[in-house]
């Protein structure tokens, strides 16, 4: 067991080193300014080597990877709203089926026929349940106009 100690103290130790070497290599190339300069210049010369390119491909008529990327959302984009206009859709088809049908609208209609008839069957015993209540007007004559 103390092997194993001892080899996982030493891999930390290496890789401590190791890092700590590493990282005071990279300060020390960066503080030269031989290989900054070097770096900033590549930097630069890939900047311009994307610039040209994409000049190369807006002249030849070619999207670029960004226009590409551009499209793609705006594809999507349209693809959920069109997903959303079709569920719309779908629902007002549902809708205009069942209205279609007929079955809602004539079972309500004789639902309110029914208590139409029996409102009329209560106003009647309301009106012989009055005493001296007058006769009531005959349908064929409640519209009839009265010149006088």
């Amino acid at each position: 067991m103390s092997d194993e100690t001892d080899s996982e103290g030493l891999r930390e130790r290496l890789t401590k080193q190791s890092e700590d070497t590493f990282g005071r290599l990279a300060e020390d190339l960066l503080a030269n300014p031989l290989v900054s300069g070097a770096v900033a210049r590549a930097f630069e010369a890939r900047d311009k080597a994307t610039s040209a390119q994409e000049a190369a491909f807006a002249a030849l008529n070619i999207p670029s990877a960004a226009d590409i990327e551009r499209l793609t959302r705006r594809v999507r984009s349209v693809s959920q709203r069109l997903e959303g206009i079709e569920d719309g859709i779908d629902r007002v088809d549902e809708r205009m089926a069942s209205l279609a049908s007929g079955a809602g609208i004539d079972q309500r209609l004789e639902a309110i026929e029914s208590q139409l008839g029996a409102l009329a069957h209560e106003l009647g015993a309301l009106r012989e349940a009055l005493p001296g209540a007058p006769e009531p007007v005959p349908a064929r004559q409640e519209r009839m106009k009265v010149s006088g």
